[in-house]
């Protein structure tokens, strides 16, 4: 975890995602790794989660900077899947 200029916390990762779509009536399997940030609550709920950990997220798509145009996911909702990590669900 690290903290902005203002002393907001900030965790980034990485989520992989796993599933089974269907694209023109064919049963297709999908992965892949998308890189995300959460920040305040959010990222001290991540800290605390282990390696591995299935949750449910949703937020925003947005460019990494000005400058770097790399898509990153903005995590604003987590939920814990896997055993409900300490009951937290937000």
């Amino acid at each position: 975890m690290r903290h902005t200029p203002s002393g907001v916390p900030v965790v980034e990762f990485s989520l992989g995602h796993v599933s089974e779509q269907i694209e023109a009536e064919v049963k297709r399997r999908v992965e892949c790794e998308v890189p995300c940030v959460a920040l305040g609550f959010q990222a001290g709920l991540l800290q605390a989660a282990t390696l591995g950990t299935q949750i449910a997220v949703a937020g925003f798509l947005s460019a990494r900077s000005a400058r770097n145009r790399t898509t990153v996911l903005h995590v604003k909702e987590i939920e814990f899947l896997e055993g409900n990590e300490n009951g937290i669900q937000t």
